[in-house]
């Protein structure tokens, strides 16, 4: 079950909602963590039940968000639950946050939305309006009671911010979030997000030895080769959603590679080969950060 709202008291007196499959999570959470199963263990079984529920009783079914982390738990168990058709979806192109669907229209004989809102925050009074950060606008939201597994990608700039939810929260999050460091904010929710939240990707052309996965990043975010192994070591690098630790890896034009931290980029075109032998390579980076 997925969705489902229910009401519960808090310090203050405050009412917040959680969903039930959030709740029950953390229920075998701790349960597990009692016969000594860890978080990536509880994470595969829930995507078993997920998969086989929708098998048995011939319905779609949907998780969570997921972050990079737990998909790398999913695409483990992936082929295991390969009787089972699935699709992904986050609210936008490429986003890091997404819920998977188990079950098809070809499999159940009928098409059903994925759960996902959009929701536009405005400063009440721009002229009087903070600077507002990633990390402001998710710490007001978890004040609230609101749990991290229920908020997809929100994407922040000067004059609004753009926060993708279960819709199953959006009234709530109406209602509550009233306030992001000291700028009072109003929210709405809006059909879809709209393409000037996401951002155009920087198109930047690189030269490297080979199409290696580790000389890409280390030219890309400006690192050291050492700095860039130390990423794969960490288990901080992701290709195309799953955990990449072979750093040695070729990439292919359309690998989606995110490093934790630094930030995400396509692969686009393999161009020409220069004097020395170095390969050009086109790239569509999104949120660069040099060291």
């Amino acid at each position: 079950m997925y969705g489902c709202v229910s009401y519960g008291r808090i310090m203050k007196g405050k009412e917040i909602p959680f969903v039930i499959i959030g709740a029950a999570m953390n229920a075998k959470k701790k349960k597990g963590r009692e016969h000594g199963m860890d978080s990536n263990d509880l994470m595969k079984n829930r995507f078993r039940e997920l998969a086989n529920r929708c098998y048995r009783e011939n319905r779609y079914t949907f998780t969570d968000f997921l972050g990079l982390g737990e998909l790398a738990d999913w695409f483990e168990v992936e082929q295991e639950l390969r009787h089972v058709p699935y699709t992904m979806e986050g609210g936008s192109e490429g986003a890091e946050r997404v819920l998977l669907r188990f079950g098809s229209e070809e499999m159940l004989g009928y098409e059903e939305a994925f759960p996902i809102a959009v929701l536009e925050v405005a400063p009440l009074q721009a002229k009087f309006a903070d600077d507002l950060s990633h990390r402001d606008v998710l710490g007001a939201l978890m004040s609230l009671g609101i749990e991290r597994s229920v908020l997809g990608d929100i994407f922040v700039s000067k004059t609004k911010t753009y926060i993708v939810c279960l819709s199953t929260m959006v009234e709530y999050i109406c209602r509550e979030l009233t306030q992001i460091r000291h700028t009072s904010v109003s929210v709405k929710e809006i059909a879809e997000l709209p393409k000037v939240a996401v951002g155009e990707p920087e198109e930047v052309n690189v030269s490297v030895s080979s199409e290696r996965i580790d000389g890409v990043i280390s030219k890309v975010f400006d690192l050291s080769r050492s700095d860039t192994v130390e990423l794969f070591r960490r288990k901080l690098v992701f290709r195309n959603g799953r955990l990449e630790e072979n750093n040695s890896r070729m990439l292919a034009v359309g690998d989606k590679v995110t490093i934790r931290g630094f930030g995400r980029f396509t692969v686009g075109e393999f161009g020409g080969v220069s004097r020395k032998g170095k390969q050009y390579i086109s790239i569509y980076l999104y949120g660069k950060r040099k060291k």
